[in-house]
């Protein structure tokens, strides 16, 4: 990958890690959160203008709706293909059901990537420069856990979704 392709895929992670709280928030009480737009560090790092947080405040609520139900749908698809799974169903139905969550999935993630796109171009060039260098911050104050996950004493499911027997 070249740099400036890696620099924007890890930009868009961010803002992506930025507004999962506010959509999880949402999700949970029907109220947006904290928005990365308003937050006072972010505004003066960036030098956002009202006019830009407001923009991008719109973007974000205008996509917010559809991201919900796209992610509620998916959350469906993918418990009825686990449901598919515990029961043994035949590889057919199995592998319809795969197709049906991964067309929600795509659908999800292009949404997203839509939203993300059109909050970056509120930015102007030199903002977008230095929203990747607050990303790179925001990296290193928050590193990525790496290694086993915290209850690493429960069986991982095999592909099938059975966990081995001890």
């Amino acid at each position: 990958m070249r740099p400036n392709v890696l620099g924007g895929a890890l930009a868009a992670f961010f803002l992506v890690a930025l507004v999962a709280p506010a959509v999880a928030n949402t999700a949970q009480n029907g109220q947006t959160g904290f928005p990365w737009w308003k937050d006072p560090k972010v505004v003066q790092e960036l030098k956002l203008t009202a006019d830009q947080s407001t923009r991008i405040d719109n973007v974000f609520r205008s996509v917010f709706p559809q991201l919900r139900q796209s992610k509620e749908e998916l959350d469906r698809q993918e418990s009825e293909l686990s449901r598919l799974l515990e029961i043994n169903a035949d590889e057919a139905a199995v592998l319809r059901q795969v197709d049906k969550v991964e067309v929600v999935r795509g659908g999800l993630n292009k949404a997203r990537t839509l939203m993300l796109l059109h909050m970056r171009q509120t930015l102007t060039p030199k903002q977008n420069v230095k929203f990747n260098a607050v990303f790179e911050q925001y990296r290193r104050d928050n590193p990525r856990p790496t290694g086993p996950p915290p209850d690493a004493s429960k069986p991982v499911p095999d592909a099938r979704g059975r966990t081995p027997s001890r």
